[in-house]
């Protein structure tokens, strides 16, 4: 008796165990702390990707213009300031040109000194050197038709006895030589114009063609007019300063034509496309945004600064003459654009060995959900699976505590 009485109270003493565990389990989950998180709502919106850099704005090539001195001298004067806006043939800049006014004249006798060798070398020789010519070639045939004569004469005599073999050997010798003599007259003559006489004059009169053109060319650059309408926007000389040939004067641009070259490092390169669009800001007025798209991609990897980049050209698109040549900009390229696609933002994202999860907000309960990524920028992260439209997310807590699949969580705004 007493035995089944002790395992009835065994029971009794296990069943309330349980009973208050049970007891306790329940109260624990009810009251048990919940922990503030910060949420956010996927849904369905467009996602782009830039990368930006810095740059420097340039003048395109066919609006942009520099004047260099063609000759070492002085500059006589200027007339115009930095900045200022010309008309197309406006008088900018005007060196000394005594000097080359001098060449210009000796570049000239050295045109008209070849051009007449060249016409003596075509006719054989100067019209003074051609007529003494002809009058030595025609004095050479009366000698050697005298000497023809004679000899014959003294030929008849020596057949009678009246001349010697002698007096006959003589007169040969002398038609030998009166014939000699013409024949190298008649080579002199047609040497003259020979091919190889007249290519050469015709080399030299070529030569000084060019010499005189390129002495007419230095005097015109000696007096700088604008090409073009623009902006004079650099002029590093000044009036009576002396100058090497070479160096640059002036520069100017029209300012509604210009373009960005961008420094992008080399990991940000394969993301790049010729077309994709830029925006273009300018610290010095950084409320107004310029916009531009890529034209050129980068052919080798430079080193700038201490960084790997690649030089990629950007036009401007709307260009208004505020942008400055040669100053610094920030550009920002837009690589990538997705519309209507759902979207979180990236801190709402997890992994554990590669693998993306988050953990989404239901009931007052976290619970871990597997993703599956798509395209993402610096804020946020496109979802192709694993979420829905309007799937709530814990992006964090407000405690620095960690969350954890089945833990209770308050919403904090």
């Amino acid at each position: 008796m007493a035995t089944k009485k002790t395992r009835h109270t065994a029971r009794i003493w296990i069943l309330t165990t349980i009973a208050l565990l049970l007891v306790f389990y329940v109260v624990h989950m009810a009251t048990r702390e919940r922990l503030p998180i910060r949420v956010a709502t996927a849904a369905l919106g467009n996602l782009t990707k830039t990368s930006a850099t810095n740059g420097k704005v340039e003048p395109e090539p066919q609006a942009n213009f520099e004047a260099h001195a063609p000759f070492p001298g002085v500059v006589q004067a200027v007339y115009v300031h930095p900045g200022e806006k010309v008309a197309a043939g406006q008088l900018l800049l005007a060196m000394d040109d005594t000097q080359a006014k001098e060449q210009v004249a000796q570049a000239l006798a050295a045109l008209r000194g070849a051009q007449a060798n060249y016409d003596a070398a075509v006719h054989g020789g100067t019209p003074s050197q051609r007529i003494a010519l002809a009058g030595n070639l025609e004095k050479a045939k009366i000698e050697r038709d005298q000497a023809q004569y004679d000899l014959d004469a003294l030929r008849k005599l020596e057949a009678t006895g009246a001349a010697s073999p002698s007096e006959v050997d003589a007169a040969q010798q002398r038609l030998a030589t009166d014939n000699s003599v013409l024949q190298a007259l008649r080579q002199q003559k047609d040497s003259g114009s020979g091919s190889a006489n007249v290519a050469h004059a015709l080399a030299a009169v070529q030569e000084a063609e060019a010499g005189y053109a390129a002495a007419e060319q230095s005097l015109r650059q000696a007096i700088v007019h604008a090409p073009f309408a623009g902006t004079v926007y650099s002029l590093p000389v000044a009036p009576t300063e002396y100058v090497q040939q070479g160096d640059r004067l002036l520069s100017m641009a029209d300012l509604h034509k210009l373009q960005v070259l961008a420094y992008f490092d080399e990991p940000e390169i394969g993301d790049l496309q010729v077309g994709q669009h830029a925006s273009i800001v300018w610290d010095a007025r950084p409320t107004q945004v310029w916009h531009g798209q890529v034209v050129r991609l980068p052919s080798t990897i430079i080193s700038y600064e201490t960084r790997n980049v690649g030089e990629v050209l950007l036009s401007l698109e709307d260009g208004d003459g505020q942008l400055l040549p040669d100053t610094n900009v920030r550009v920002t390229v837009t690589v990538a654009s997705e519309s209507n696609v759902l979207v979180i933002p990236r801190d709402a994202l997890y992994f554990e060995q590669g693998s993306p999860y988050v953990y989404r907000v239901a009931n007052g309960t976290l619970h871990r959900a597997e993703v599956t990524l798509g395209k993402l920028n610096l804020t946020d992260v496109q979802i192709t699976s694993g979420l829905k439209p309007g799937d709530v997310v814990a992006t964090g807590t407000t405690n620095s505590q960690p969350l954890g699949d089945g833990q209770p969580v308050e919403i904090v705004q």
